[in-house]
């Protein structure tokens, strides 16, 4: 895309003087005369076209020299929604990026994770993205610090090292290039309260439209006792994370959803926000989406009466899987009491006033090996995924190659087709991923008629969506929604 700047110019500025919110984070515009980068949908007056540049990214602006327009926040944008649906090298790396791994593991550690060397990586993100890893990550790391800074009372040294800085100076020099103001200063216009210990309420925003009733009401209908739960208006869950557990509740309002993390370790921040904008999909281009799929006359009726359908996803991928092999030929209450005993006798438990547990590993279930409370044939495969899993033969993170770990899964004994699209749809994100095996989707396509779906790619799982609402199932309502 940063190769295309040039190119994109005209489309770029169109965008800008009609303030469409719709491109809020596919790029970022910076103006010459000001020194700032904004969202397309600043509402300061559009500047001059020769005073403006346009950059693929916050860290691509950053690099440049340009900080932080203070009126529209660029920086709060949704995530490009690019680095969910494609699979390439540089989508991989953002979703990982995202997810924390250079503050943990460094660039070596990201380029070991995407098989590629170091050189490699960073060449293919500077030629496209206009910035590094470094570069991207220290971008993530400035706007995890003002969320600390703004929304909670933790001093700025703990906001420092909770963002991943690694050091007090590091953090004030980079909110000063960022955002032009100091840590301080910043704290002193925000006048945050005092929440509890390890809590944080931050606005998840979107692009519109967003129906929120499948999305919410998928999670809520398969959620697993202890660690799901809908609770006064928000879907809440238990998060196992890089240095701790969380618990957050998910409550969707007509603007964003609202997101109150509890944390044991501050520094998961980031990656639990990124889990959780993953999990409800809202890096989602939906007019892109509702605009392809409403050129089949068939599927355009259900598109026009619920737009904006989002694809339910998941935290954890080794969890989705598991899941998915439980809920294997037997009905979603089955799924989810199989799914419960397991939490029950082998998750590692939680202090929250009504979740209990978190998700056992793949390592627990396979030390939990022959105690497993379940029928042979289910046993077998559930050990078989678990072990895949835990010895590394099989990586569902957010940054693997979908074709590879679809291959690897499906040459398990006693996985299906079902379960391997379930786990492309809702672990590995694939926007393309089809179920023609399911009941739901196999009535929906009975009752809407429809005889081929290749008009409906490459969003094939949106279309999942639609169909399933076709029938009567508490997965399309939101607890207290509409159908």
């Amino acid at each position: 895309m940063h190769s295309q700047m040039s190119r994109d110019f005209e489309q770029c500025l169109r965008a800008v003087q009609a303030k469409d919110a719709r491109f809020d984070g596919w790029f970022f515009t910076a103006v010459r005369t000001t020194g700032i980068y904004c969202r397309p949908s600043c509402p300061a007056v559009p500047p001059k076209a020769t005073n403006i540049e346009f950059h693929p990214t916050a860290a691509s602006a950053q690099a440049a020299g340009f900080r932080a327009c203070k009126r529209c926040r660029p920086d709060a944008s949704p995530g490009s929604p690019e680095w969910d649906t494609r699979g390439d090298l540089v989508a991989r790396a953002m979703r990982l990026i995202a997810d924390g791994v250079v503050d943990r593991e460094g660039v070596p550690g990201l380029a070991d994770r995407l098989g590629y060397s170091r050189r490699q990586l960073e060449r293919s993100l500077l030629a496209e993205l206009g910035a590094g890893p470094l570069g991207l990550a220290r971008a993530q790391r400035a706007q995890t610090a003002r969320l600390l800074i703004e929304t909670t009372g933790l001093g700025l040294a703990d906001v420092a090292f909770a963002s991943g800085f690694g050091s007090v100076r590091q953090f004030n020099d980079t909110v000063r290039e960022v955002f032009a103001t100091t840590p301080g200063e910043l704290r002193a216009k925000a006048r945050p309260g005092e929440p509890a210990k390890g809590t944080v309420t931050v606005r998840l925003p979107f692009r519109q439209p967003l129906w929120p009733d499948n999305l919410f009401g998928h999670l809520v209908a398969t959620a697993v006792p202890g660690v799901e739960e809908w609770c006064d208006g928000a879907y809440r869950r238990t998060l196992r994370l890089p240095h701790g557990h969380g618990v957050v509740a998910l409550a969707p309002t007509p603007e964003h959803v609202r997101c109150t993390l509890h944390l044991q370790d501050m520094r998961d921040l980031s990656a639990a926000i990124a889990r959780c904008r993953r999990l409800l999909d809202l890096d989602a281009d939906p007019v892109a989406v509702d605009a392809q799929l409403s050129q089949d006359p068939l599927l355009a009726p259900l598109v026009r009466k619920a737009p904006g359908r989002r694809v339910p996803r998941t935290v954890d991928g080794d969890e989705l899987a598991i899941r998915a092999v439980l809920g294997q030929q037997v009905s979603t209450a089955a799924g989810r009491t199989l799914a419960g005993r397991l939490v029950t006798a082998f998750g590692d438990a939680v202090e929250d006033d009504t979740l209990t547990h978190l998700f056992p590993t793949a390592e627990q279930l396979v030390d939990a090996g022959e105690h497993l409370a379940m029928p042979q044939s289910r046993r077998d495969t559930v050990l078989r995924l678990a072990r895949a899993l835990a010895d590394g033969d099989l990586d569902l993170d957010p940054g693997v190659d979908r074709e590879d770990a679809r291959h690897r899964l499906a040459a398990l004994k006693g996985i299906g087709p079902w379960t391997v699209e379930t786990v492309a749809m809702r672990a590995l994100g694939d926007p393309d991923a089809f179920l023609p095996t399911d009941l739901g989707v196999a009535q929906g396509l009975k009752a809407l008629g429809a005889t081929h779906t290749d008009t409906w790619r490459p969003w094939r799982a949106y279309a999942v969506q639609h169909l399933w609402a076709l029938g009567d199932h508490p997965i399309n309502r939101m607890p207290g929604g509409s159908s």
